[in-house]
């Protein structure tokens, strides 16, 4: 059963005779992206991602049809100044743990937006894990929300 604001998948690999078999389990929680301003050339998308199987798994990757070039960011300091760079290697999601994407640390960063990003309306997102494969989730616009979180009843 699919939670609300929540996407859960289960990727069976190794179908081949011989090959092991291999299951990613990977649930999307509270994914939201806050509103741009008219002509914005750049959005973020927040969420946590847990990993409820019992291999580890990255997120290599992101594309979204709402911008040019979509990438995996981060913040780091150099020389006192915080800046925002590429996640080259992927962002891991260890096996039974949860990695969350969060304003002020890791984000999906869209950059040469495409369409605005208007507080009440979707954008679409796919996330392409290094075993799970692509995921595609519906990204609520929300600048009300907060930091991601999980609660009961969703």
């Amino acid at each position: 059963m699919l939670k609300r604001n929540s996407v859960r998948f289960l990727v069976l690999l190794g179908l081949l005779p011989g090959s092991p078999l291999l299951a990613g389990d990977i649930e999307i929680f509270d994914p939201y992206a806050r509103a741009s301003r008219p002509g914005a050339p750049t959005g973020a998308i927040f969420m946590s991602i847990q990993n409820t199987g019992t291999l580890a798994d990255r997120v290599m990757a992101a594309k979204s049809p709402a911008a040019a070039v979509v990438q995996i960011h981060t913040h780091v300091e150099e020389s006192g100044i915080m800046k925002m760079r590429e996640v080259q290697a992927g962002i891991p999601v260890p096996a039974g743990g949860t990695h969350t994407l969060a304003r002020g640390g890791d984000h999906v960063m869209l950059m040469g937006m495409t369409q605005e990003l208007v507080d009440g309306k979707t954008v679409s997102l796919t996330l392409v894990f290094e075993v799970a494969g692509e995921v595609t989730i519906e990204v609520p616009v929300d600048n009300a929300r907060g930091q991601p979180s999980r609660s009961a009843g969703q």
